[in-house]
Parts: structure tokens; C-alpha cells; sequence
């Protein structure tokens, strides 16, 4: 090996340019305190020492030291490194490596790349001048503002304020904070974009949001998911395949596989799309929704065209209670015995109990929305008490069409999803409640109303319906518009029925008008039937089987009589003002009456066995749901 060296200067040297003319590459030595030049059998170097300055094009390299390989046009600077950029860009480090001809830095030792407002650190960088855009693999830090973001991995570019960071990424943020495997990051608009899981906590915890793919607009709050994702949101839920939520506003929508739960309600949604309105506390479920009501010992599932969930309002002097169970004496009563407590014993003929027999049933029509609120308002009571708004009052200030992006105005009424004109809606009860102001109270309990083709399951209750409601604050189901409910061996109809829940499941059940049950006595192919109606009824349950029921006024009803055997003695035809009736094992044990009793029973060979139902028997048995799997299809 030879090496050569020669002394060229003294402090203060200024240097002819040097220049690549082939890539068109031209460096300017315009400041160093001393060269030494070295020949070696791989060729030459100049070796500059002291306050080295060194241009390229517009820009500028300062260090302590630094080696020039000519012939492979590479340049390395030792301490105090630094290099300047148009545009206030800058990068500092320990040592470095450049490549002149494509203007790339590798830079290592305590590195900092900044534009003046941001700051990137890290121990290793590679860094293409021409782009602006620096790499590193071994830990790094950017900060923007109050944004801080590590990672094990990172790519920024200085120019267009992109960065995608990899490995164990952690953004803090006085408002939020991310952990992500994968995501991308702009210091401008402040949009976090993720290519992989990420979680954003926010609100001291009480907002959790994960997703796979998707933006997060952190100085909007507004969250854009194309892969699966989820929102906890201060006791509410949400995941579902694709999600758009916007803070600010508090509306978002989810649509495909959407999860939707309130924890202080126990209830979860399952649905195609759901929006969502945060400020209003308003759910709108559609596309096969299914709502699940975790009650205790027993699990209801519901199901509907459209579920609807929104805050109850309070009001002064309108209150209502389910009918409550009251002790009985105790009747020590064979299964077949029925008994009066006041009255004729009477025998009396069919006219008499005046029953239209095997005549089709006709529902009565169907209640209208001032009947509705008149469940809720029949009895006064000096205190205040919540209750489902009126007339969707809700729906028509809140909703928006998110399609056509047009409001629903105060004159526009939601019917099965459509919209349709009518008349601005006025109370139409004698005296309209007082309705208080609940502003944003975040105490008023919420109501769910599923709308059309409503399907109900749990192991120990089934019903169908066209309309419910559910109200957590009374834990009473009130199903409307033709519904039928099986308990067990039991089916009852009315105008309306509503169940009082607990954590055993139902406790009572009450139909206000025109209530039916019916149960099948004997096999299938006899097709028996025990039958009791009357205006209204209100019946008991323990261990979500009915205990006992309580007909009134216009009672009446059909009754299959036993021996001790088991065999059929005949059939009873009663009616009287009001009846108790009280079961054993899913069947009738003793029917009492009270008031204008009469009675008549026929013995089973005489009697006209498939003429015997009341004015309003139908037996909808192929109806009843047989297993919740029935609900999702």
C-alpha cells in the first residue's frame, strides 16, 4: 500500500468547486481550517479539518471534520453534524455518511430531523435530501405540537408532513392516546391513518376505539373505518365492519356485523346498520336487527324491522303501575273443581252465557298513538315519572335522512322507514301531561320501540307482535297491534300486552282489552282447547310459569273437567263479572268466579267438541317461535 500525504492549507482555505460533470453533481468546500490529501491503493481522499462547510445545490453541510472520497463520491462528517435545508429543515447527528451523487444521508449518533415546527429523534436515519424524507429502524420519536409519537420503526417525510410508523406505536396526546402496530401520521391535518390493529383511548378512559383500517381525524374527531372495528363510548358499545363516527356532532353510523350494546340497559343490538346519535342519545337499528336483554336468570331476544332507542321524558302527574299480585287463601281444590265465591249456581243455556260460538275472530283495530299514551297516563299521581315522548317527538326534531342529507321537519312522520306528510300532532288525551325540560341530562333512562314484524324469544316466554316497546325504568315489555305471547302450554291475545320483567324473567303480564288465553288440553289430534276472555287480563307468574290469573269484568270461559284419572268428565261453559283462575304444572287446577255467575257443563260425549271456542279463539301455535336461531335468519 501507498499513501501520500500533503499539507494544502492553512485555516481559512476556500476551495475551487469540486464537480461530478457525468451526474452533473457540484460541491463547494467553502470553509475549513485545514486539508490533508491521502493516496491508498483504493484510491484517493481529502480529509478536512475544522468548522467544515460544504455546499451542494441550495444545500449546506456543516460538521468538525470530514473525509472526501472522490472517485466514489462519498463524503463522511464527524461532530457537531449538521445539515441545512431550504424551507428552515434541518437534521443534526454524531456522524454521516452521504452519498453525493444521490443525495442520501445515513446518519447516526443522537440524530434530530426538524422543519422548525416539528421534530423527529432517533440513533439512526437515513435521509434522501431530494425528497425530504428520513427512514429509521431502530426506535424513534416525532413530536408535533403536543403530539408525540414512538415507534420501533418509521418513514417522515419533511415535505408533505407524512410519517407511517411501525412496531409497538404510541401516540400521547393530551386529548387521546394510540397504541397501533401499523399506522400513518400527517403533522398538518393531523389525521392518523391505520394499516393495522390500533386502539385510541380519549376522555380519561371513558372512549375506547379500535379498528384495523380506516382514518382518525384527531383535530376534527372524526373517525372513518373500512375494516372492523368498535367504539366504547361512556357505557355505550358499537363494532361493526365499517364505521363512521364524528364527535362533534355526536352522529355516527356502522354498518355490516354491527354489535351494538348499552351496559346500563343489558342490552346488545345485532343488525346491519346503525346510526347513532351521541349528544341526543338516539340508536336507530335496521337491516335484521336483533336486540338481546340480558334479565337475570333468563335472556330475551327481539326481534324487528327497526329498532328505535332514545331517552325517556319526564312528567308531572301521570303515572302507571303494573296491576299487583295480592295473597289468595289457599284452596286445597281437585284439578277439575271449579268454584263460585257469590252468586246463582245456575244452570244456564248457551244464549244465556251469550257466546258467539265458531265464529270467525275479528281483531278489533289496531290502538292509536293517543291510546298509547293513554297506557302510561291512566292514573294520577302527584309526583313526576318518566315516559316514552309522545308521538315520536324524538324523531321528527332529530332525525336526519342521512341519505338524501335532508331534515325530517316537525310536519314529517317515520312510518316502516319511509317518510310521509301529515298534520302537525296534538295530544289527543283530556289533559296532556307536563312535560320537564330534560336538556342534556345524561340520567334520563332510555326506551327501545322495536317497529313491524316483531318476534320475541326466550326459554321461558315467546310473543309476536307489529310493535314494542321496552322501558328499563319499569322493566315493562309492551307489545302493541295484534300481539300473541306462549307461556310454556299457554297462549294469550289481546289489543296490547305488557310484561312486568325481574331478574327471574317475567313477573306479571296484564292485556287491558279484549284478552284470550287459550291452552291446548289433551294430545295434539283431539284438539282441545281451555279457553278464558274477558275485557282485561292480569296474570302471575313464578318461575316464568303462570301461578295464577285474574279475568275482569265480561269473563268467560271453556274448561275441559278431569277425574282423579285423568279421564274427561266434560266440558264447562261459565261466565261471570270476574274470574280467578290458579294453575298447577302448566295446566288449570281451579277456576273461581265472583259476581253474576253462570255455568254449564256438558258431558264430553254430547257436547260439540269442535264448535266449543270462545267468540275470539285463534290458535296461532304455528307462529311461536321455536328457538332464537329463528330471530337471525
Amino acid at each position: 500500500m501507498v499513501m501520500t500525504q500533503l499539507l494544502l492549507v492553512q485555516h481559512g482555505y476556500a476551495q475551487e468547486p469540486t464537480v461530478d460533470t457525468a451526474n452533473k453533481i457540484r460541491i463547494v468546500i467553502a470553509n475549513t481550517g485545514a486539508i490533508e490529501h491521502y493516496t491508498t491503493d483504493s484510491g484517493s481522499f481529502n480529509k478536512f479539518i475544522d468548522d467544515v462547510v460544504i455546499y451542494q445545490g441550495t444545500d449546506t453541510l456543516y460538521c468538525d471534520s470530514l473525509y472526501q472520497f472522490v472517485e466514489q463520491k462519498k463524503l463522511e462528517a464527524f461532530s457537531n453534524v449538521r445539515i441545512a435545508q431550504q424551507g428552515g429543515t434541518e437534521g443534526v447527528c454524531d456522524f454521516l455518511r452521504y452519498a453525493s451523487d444521490k443525495r442520501i444521508a445515513y446518519m447516526t449518533g443522537q440524530v434530530i430531523l426538524t422543519d422548525g415546527k416539528n421534530k423527529l429523534w432517533c440513533e439512526e436515519l437515513t435521509y434522501d435530501l431530494t425528497s425530504k424524507t428520513g427512514i429509521y429502524n431502530r426506535s424513534g420519536t416525532l413530536q408535533s405540537d403536543s403530539t408525540i409519537v414512538t415507534s420501533n420503526y418509521g418513514v417522515y417525510n419533511v415535505r408533505s408532513h407524512d410519517a407511517r410508523f411501525t412496531g409497538n406505536v404510541l401516540v400521547l396526546d393530551p386529548q387521546y392516546k394510540i397504541a397501533s402496530k401499523d399506522m400513518g401520521y400527517n403533522t398538518e391535518s393531523r389525521v392518523e391513518t391505520f394499516y393495522d390493529y390500533s386502539v385510541v383511548t380519549s376522555d380519561s378512559g371513558r372512549s375506547v376505539l379500535t379498528a384495523w383500517n380506516g382514518t382518525y381525524d384527531s383535530k376534527n374527531v372524526i373517525a372513518k373505518f373500512s375494516g372492523h372495528s368498535s367504539i366504547w363510548n361512556d357505557g355505550q358499545y358499537i363494532e361493526a365492519d365499517s364505521m363512521h363516527y364524528d364527535k362533534t356532532s355526536g352522529y355516527g353510523f356502522a354498518i355490516g356485523n354491527v354489535i351494538s350494546t348499552d351496559t346500563a340497559q343489558h342490552a346488545t343490538i345485532y343488525c346491519g346498520r346503525a346510526d347513532y346519535f351521541r349528544k341526543q342519545r338516539i340508536l336507530w337499528a335496521t337491516e335484521k336487527p336483533v336486540m338481546e336483554l340480558a334479565n337475570g336468570k333468563d335472556t330475551f331476544y327481539m326481534r324487528a324491522d327497526t329498532f328505535y332507542a332514545a331517552p325517556m321524558i319526564k312528567v308531572k302527574g301521570h303515572t302507571f303501575q303494573m296491576p299487583q299480585d295480592t295473597p289468595d287463601v289457599v284452596h286445597n281444590a281437585t284439578a277439575d273443581s271449579i268454584k263460585a265465591s257469590t252468586g246463582s249456581g245456575s244452570k244456564p243455556t248457551n244464549d244465556t252465557i251469550k257466546r258467539k260460538i265458531n265464529k270467525p275472530f275479528k281483531p278489533v283495530p289496531a290502538p292509536t298513538a293517543a291510546d298509547t299514551i293513554a297506557i302510561d297516563t291512566v292514573a294520577a299521581q302527584p309526583d313526576s315519572t318518566w315516559i316514552i315522548p309522545p308521538y315520536k317527538r324524538y324523531v321528527t326534531d332529530l332525525l336526519r335522512d342521512t341519505a338524501k342529507k335532508k331534515p325530517v321537519t316537525a310536519a314529517t312522520e317515520v312510518s316502516g322507514g319511509r317518510h310521509k306528510k301529515r298534520k302537525q300532532a296534538t295530544a289527543d288525551i283530556s289533559t296532556p301531561p307536563t312535560y320537564d325540560s330534560t336538556g342534556n341530562d345524561s340520567t334520563a333512562p332510555v326506551f327501545f320501540t322495536g317497529y313491524h314484524h316483531v318476534l320475541i324469544f326466550s326459554d321461558s316466554m315467546q310473543a309476536k307482535c307489529d310493535s314494542i316497546t321496552y322501558t328499563r325504568a319499569d322493566s315493562i315489555v309492551r307489545m302493541m297491534y295484534e300481539p300473541v305471547a306462549w307461556a310454556r302450554g299457554s297462549q294469550i291475545t289481546g289489543d296490547t300486552i305488557m310484561m312486568l320483567m325481574d331478574s327471574g324473567g317475567v313477573k306479571s303480564m296484564y292485556i287491558p282489552n279484549n284478552s284470550l288465553m287459550v291452552s291446548r288440553s289433551g294430545p295434539e289430534q283431539a284438539e282441545l282447547f281451555d279457553q278464558i276472555q274477558g275485557k282485561s287480563l292480569t296474570a302471575f307468574f313464578k318461575d316464568n310459569a303462570i301461578r295464577k290469573m285474574i279475568v275482569n269484568p265480561d269473563a268467560q270461559c271453556i274448561y275441559y273437567t278431569k277425574d282423579d284419572g285423568g279421564a274427561y268428565i266434560g266440558v264447562n261453559d261459565a261466565s261471570s263479572v270476574l274470574m280467578r283462575i290458579y294453575f298447577g304444572t302448566q295446566q288449570i287446577k281451579t277456576i273461581r268466579f265472583e259476581q253474576d255467575i253462570h255455568q254449564q257443563q256438558t258431558p264430553m260425549d254430547k257436547a260439540d267438541l269442535p264448535n266449543e271456542r270462545l267468540s275470539r279463539f285463534h290458535w296461532r301455535y304455528e307462529e311461536r317461535p321455536k328457538d332464537k336461531h329463528v330471530l337471525f335468519e
